[in-house]
């Protein structure tokens, strides 16, 4: 068992969800995994890129962990998962996303 965390996402800010997703599908091998008009999940072989808009999510890293509560409350999103912002020491954002909530 690897005793490593695992990262779920890295997401960045656009500023037209359906554009970038159609670039990022014109250039690269990726599925989509959701998306609507404020943010969209597309699945790479070892990782998934979220594709946010800034007014609703700010960018960061998404890092699975179990106990995720254990950072603090978690908020339920639309898509199910379960995840806590917090911010490093340098004010960037870290998503801790509860595992359990995570589907494959």
């Amino acid at each position: 068992m690897n005793d490593l965390d695992v990262i779920h996402h890295a997401a960045m800010s656009v500023t037209d969800i359906a554009a970038s997703v159609a670039w990022y599908q014109q250039h690269f091998r990726c599925q989509i995994a959701y998306q609507d008009a404020t943010w969209a999940l597309l699945k790479f072989a070892n990782m998934s890129i979220a594709l946010v808009i800034p007014e609703q999510h700010p960018p960061h890293l998404g890092v699975l962990r179990e106990h995720a509560e254990q950072f603090g409350t978690l908020t339920t999103h639309r898509d199910g998962t379960r995840s806590i912002y917090l911010p490093d020491p340098d004010g960037n954002q870290v998503e801790v996303m509860d595992s359990a909530s995570v589907k494959s």
